[in-house]
């Protein structure tokens, strides 16, 4: 190849790889927040790929995480289990969308294997004496009294929680809150709460694995950990007074019964919600996204996802991994707020 056919074949390559470049950069989309919802993100982020090419990194480091890397602006987009404050949405200028995703039961899981396999019943009063440290031995009075006939264990009851901040932890004080004025009193409710006793996990996975590791322990974690690890998790008392697993019917009815109007931004709670099967600790989680993205090719390729998201498809995929499908009537609001999305002031093209 004589020199000015090479230099004309280089100078080509060149142009061709400046003028790919952002297209190839345009194929990845990066995201980061909830471990809640992570198994069934690692699934439709796979499944995506494979049908369009697009690849989605994402980091499983917990809601308060996702909600910074959103706010710093080092991620396209974010998670939470634990809906943006009115502050923490100041500091966006009001520049972002919580979209709901699917919903999920967070479950009092523990480590009792002289139990076999009897399944405990617990009332939100008794698990806040548990986490305010009041209740220290499995064989205490009042958990008893939830049990009868079961023989409970003479063995150290230990709290197991999270010690990142974390959107599961904002579900689970969300309801003790709604069950006891002295709890909102003492701790409240957010991703991130001073714990009167306990270990901490960092992560579902953490806590799973302290809980698995320790006999006596009891910790608090999305339902499909406990499946995964094949752990139990008790029955819990609803508003309605009946005891009752995490189901999918369960967390569906929760959800149902949220009043969302249109234009609504979804933060809303369905934590104790009313019903003879509601499952109490169950929870929309959202995605984080800009209502106005800076990039039209970026904002685009999160439209698409999100689109496909809400699909029959995608949804069906939820219920393989116990989560439980947006209602028909969320996915319809959803599917607004969604077309609504713009990027650089303007609708989204495409």
């Amino acid at each position: 190849m004589s020199a000015g056919l090479l230099s004309r074949s280089l100078t080509l390559a060149a142009a061709l790889a400046t003028a790919l470049a952002p297209a190839a950069m345009g194929q990845r989309l990066t995201g980061a927040g909830a471990t809640f919802p992570n198994p069934i993100y690692t699934k439709w982020f796979d499944a995506y790929k494979q049908k369009t090419g697009i690849q989605i990194n994402y980091q499983s480091i917990g809601s308060g995480g996702g909600i910074r890397q959103f706010t710093e602006g080092t991620v396209d987009f974010g998670a939470t289990d634990g809906p943006m404050n009115d502050q923490q949405i100041e500091a966006v200028r009001g520049n972002v969308v919580h979209i709901p995703t699917v919903i999920g039961a967070v479950v009092l899981t523990y480590n009792l294997p002289t139990l076999g396999q009897t399944q405990l019943r617990l009332d939100g009063a008794t698990i806040v004496d548990m986490f305010l440290g009041r209740i220290t031995k499995w064989n205490d009075r009042r958990i008893a009294a939830l049990n009868p006939g079961v023989k409970l264990p003479d063995i150290d009851l230990i709290i197991v929680h999270r010690s990142d901040g974390s959107g599961t932890t904002y579900v689970f004080t969300d309801y003790l809150t709604k069950t006891s004025r002295e709890w909102k009193d003492k701790a409240g409710y957010a991703t991130s709460v001073n714990w009167p006793v306990g270990l901490g996990g960092k992560g579902n996975e953490g806590v799973t694995q302290q809980v698995k590791q320790v006999e006596g322990a009891i910790g608090y974690v999305e339902l499909i950990y406990a499946e995964a690890n094949k752990l139990p998790f008790a029955l819990l008392k609803n508003s309605a007074g009946n005891f009752v697993a995490p189901s999918l019917a369960g967390a569906t009815a929760a959800a149902s019964g949220a009043k969302l109007k249109a234009g609504t931004d979804f933060r809303v709670s369905i934590t104790n919600a009313a019903g003879a099967d509601v499952y109490p600790i169950t929870s929309f989680t959202w995605l984080l996204v800009p209502a106005d993205g800076k990039d039209p090719v970026k904002a685009a390729q999160i439209r698409d996802f999100l689109t496909w998201m809400i699909s029959d498809e995608a949804q069906a995929m939820a219920q393989q991994l116990s989560y439980a499908p947006l209602p028909a009537d969320v996915r319809k609001l959803v599917a607004d707020r969604i077309r609504a999305l713009k990027a650089a002031g303007k609708p989204i093209p495409g």
